[in-house]
Formats: C-alpha cells, structure tokens, sequence
C-alpha cells in the first residue's frame, strides 16, 4: 500500500466523517476540509464526476501536496426512474434537512408497490505525485460501490444520516439506522466503494485511472 497516512476529506458532513474514518481503520488519519476551502458545486451528471470534481479542488486548493479523498453518494429508486440520484442531498430543496428529503421520497413513493432502490457512492482520491518537479502529475484512484435494498414504508431507526432510516438492505428486516455502525459497514454502499479504494492502494497503482 502507498505509504499515505493522512488525508482530507473532501466534505463538510461530520456523517461522513465518522463513516470514512471507521471504514478506513488504520489506513489513514482522516481530516475534514479546512474551513478556508471553497467547495465546488457539485454540477456533475454523475457521482464520480461530482467526486472526482471536489477532489481535484480540494487536492489544488491545499496547494498539492495532501492526499485528498471525495466521494459523492445518494440513493437511486427504481420507480422514480433512479431519482434522486446526485440530488440526493437536496431532493426536498437547497436547503434540505435529512428529514425534509426522506418526507418528500416517501410521499413520491405513496401508494407504488415497487419500493427497490440501491445506495450508490462514487469515490475520488487525489495523491501527490510520488516525485516533484515539472510536469509531475497527481495519481488519480476512482472506485465505486452500490448497496441494494427497498424503502419502508416509514422511517425506522435513529442511527446513521440521510436516507438510512428508510433503506432496508437486501435480506435485512431492519433499515441501516436501526442497526449497529459495525453491521451498516458491512454492506453499504461507501463499505464496498472503501474496501475497493484499499484493494487498489494495495496493488501499488495497477488499479485505478490516470490523472
């Protein structure tokens, strides 16, 4: 493994934070965008594009040299033709709480007896170039994971953020915010995305895309 042991994450979203860090272990120390970086719009068409976007500004405004990790996740429902997709965040308005966007999913899902969905997550991780000078480029490692499940017919659960509280992974009685942070990471979408991450990491570069 690339011998990177502290990095920032691209977001604001102490979620996340906590999430990352316990997925990542001893892998890295993590550490939260410092509050002088901007973060980017997120104007992409897809989840890796919105990661790779906050990754590359972040990685740039830190001058370069930190190892810097985004992901941009959200959660696709089969009868809303995959919305809300990379407005996940922000399905109920701009301004969305994480209450707000799950009201507004379940009314949009009132009365449809399809209720599949998958978690999706798109993760983006920046390192420096292994030597400086002219020309040098940083490497670029993007992975993806996908979590598959359907959503109950009410929120249940107070663990976890976001759409936890109504997404049933499949084979599972409970909603991710009714179970224990050590099981949730065991079949989430941002658990497989990592566990893809730290496989790539551990092949020295023989995964992964070109800067």
């Amino acid at each position: 493994m690339i011998g990177v042991q502290a990095l920032v994450l691209a977001t604001r979203n102490h979620g996340k934070a906590r999430e990352f860090a316990r997925l990542l272990g001893d892998a890295f120390r993590v550490d939260l965008v410092p509050d002088a970086v901007v973060l980017p719009e997120e104007s992409g068409r897809t989840f890796a594009e919105n990661a790779r976007l906050k990754a590359e500004t972040v990685f740039s405004a830190l001058g370069g040299v930190m190892a810097v990790l985004a992901d941009d996740s959200g959660l696709e429902v089969a009868a809303l033709s995959g919305r809300p997709g990379v407005l996940s965040a922000r399905y109920a308005g701009e301004r969305a709480r994480d209450e707000d966007n799950v009201t507004r999913l379940l009314a949009d899902l009132n009365g449809r007896a399809d209720r599949e969905a998958r978690f999706v997550c798109g993760l983006c991780l920046v390192l420096a170039p292994e030597r400086a000078g002219r020309g040098a480029e940083p490497r670029i490692i993007e992975v993806r994971g996908v979590a598959e499940g359907t959503i109950a017919e009410a929120p249940r659960g107070t663990a976890g953020f976001g759409y936890d509280p109504v997404f049933q992974p499949g084979g599972w009685e409970e909603t991710l915010a009714e179970a224990s942070p050590e099981r949730k990471d065991q079949v989430s979408h941002r658990g497989a995305a990592v566990k893809a991450l730290l496989a790539c990491l551990r092949n020295e570069g023989s995964s992964g895309h070109g800067a």
